[in-house]
């Protein structure tokens, strides 16, 4: 046997012995689960991840980096990050008596609850489609999911089901996406108080999009024990920096607090929000523009033959194509350049949907012209 043949045999003998002990011992929940995919665009308009196109003004940048200048790397970070904090409650509008927990990214602070309030026999409810994070943390977890689908035709919520599932199942956490992802509405307000009322456990509203929505929870935090608001600053622009921003009641956010890892802002991120949010109003107007294009580019869907383009509260549009075509018109706009989501058999109730990230207006008209092309 050649010593290349050798050295095969023994990493395939060596691969063979990893996976018997993958099996042994990697939970069986965790080895059914596959890794959050995250495509590479390569050249493609990236239009796929729901994020702000738009880079800040060059002094702002050449500002910022001189403000880089002064972190110590170093040094450990703030661990309870102060000067930040301080200024999110200002930008934020935290209510009085309310404390903020910071997570890198909010999937941290979402696995923060969910370990928790795990339990045996407990569970986690939704309403489905919904941020797919929440299933997959409640599996790493060891919860049950409980899923309630929303109404078909609208995406709205089914309160009869959903009091049923919350009555039936007692959950330790509903997470609650307001604007919901990946359909884009926001839920009435007065149902989503009674789905807080009537649940046992903590209801987590999230509101990653609150930027685009023109709605918040923030202010009810005080009206009851059980709400908390999850926030994050990726899609206002800082989606690089990866925080995310955990509001509610001092004597839940001390008991998370507890689990979170230490230094889990970094200085850089710290640095780099408390700059960017000293300039908050270039992110607001960049919101606002995505808000007006949203609007042109939904309108301009809408009158394209066989497209069902629904109504958005968020920086994306979720949109349905003539039934069994959702592959061939994704891979198409794909090969026209354009990358969005497929989001067709994510969800039965999302059979022919694509979701498109609201871009700059010349991107937008690129993703137009190839989807104009292919219907």
């Amino acid at each position: 046997m050649s010593a290349k043949s050798a050295a095969n045999s023994g990493q395939e003998l060596g691969a063979g012995m990893a996976s018997g002990r993958v099996s042994q011992w990697i939970r069986p929940q965790i080895h059914a689960l596959s890794a959050y995919h995250v495509p590479d665009p390569g050249n493609l308009i990236k239009l796929d991840a729901m994020e702000n196109p738009y880079t800040w003004p060059q002094p702002l940048v050449d500002e910022w980096l001189e403000t880089l200048r002064h972190a110590s790397l170093n040094r450990y970070p703030d661990p309870q990050a102060h000067v930040l904090k301080a200024r999110l409650r200002e930008v934020l509008d935290i209510p009085q008596g309310m404390d903020i927990l910071l997570g890198n990214g909010s999937d941290e602070l979402i696995q923060m609850i969910a370990m928790a309030v795990a339990g045996p026999g407990r569970t986690v409810l939704s309403p489905e489609p919904s941020f797919s994070m929440y299933r997959m943390i409640a599996a790493f977890t060891g919860f049950e999911y409980i899923s309630v689908p929303l109404n078909a035709g609208d995406f709205s919520l089914d309160m009869p089901a959903m009091l049923d599932a919350i009555a039936r199942h007692q959950p330790a956490v509903v997470f609650l996406s307001y604007p919901n992802n990946p359909s884009g509405n926001l839920w009435n307000a007065d149902e989503l108080c009674e789905l807080i009322a009537a649940a046992p456990g903590l209801v987590v509203v999230d509101e990653a999009y609150n930027a685009f929505a023109d709605d918040t929870f923030m202010p009810r935090l005080a009206d009851f024990d059980n709400l908390l608001v999850l926030r994050t600053l990726s899609k206002m622009g800082l989606a690089g920096l990866r925080l995310g921003v955990l509001a509610g009641a001092k004597a839940w956010l001390d008991e998370f607090d507890k689990i979170r890892l230490p230094y889990n802002i970094g200085v850089l991120t710290q640095t780099s929000a408390e700059f960017a949010l000293r300039h908050y109003d270039v992110l607001e107007a960049q919101a606002a523009q995505i808000r007006a294009d949203r609007e042109q580019l939904l309108a301009r869907m809408r009158v394209l033959n066989g497209i069902t383009a629904y109504p958005s509260r968020a920086n994306f549009i979720l949109f349905r194509v003539p039934a069994g075509r959702a592959p061939e018109i994704f891979a198409a706009i794909k090969a026209d350049g354009v990358l969005i989501k497929s989001m067709h058999g994510a969800s039965p109730l999302l059979n022919d949907c694509l979701r498109v990230t609201v871009g700059t207006p010349q991107e937008n008209e690129a993703f137009l012209a190839a989807l104009a092309k292919v219907i």
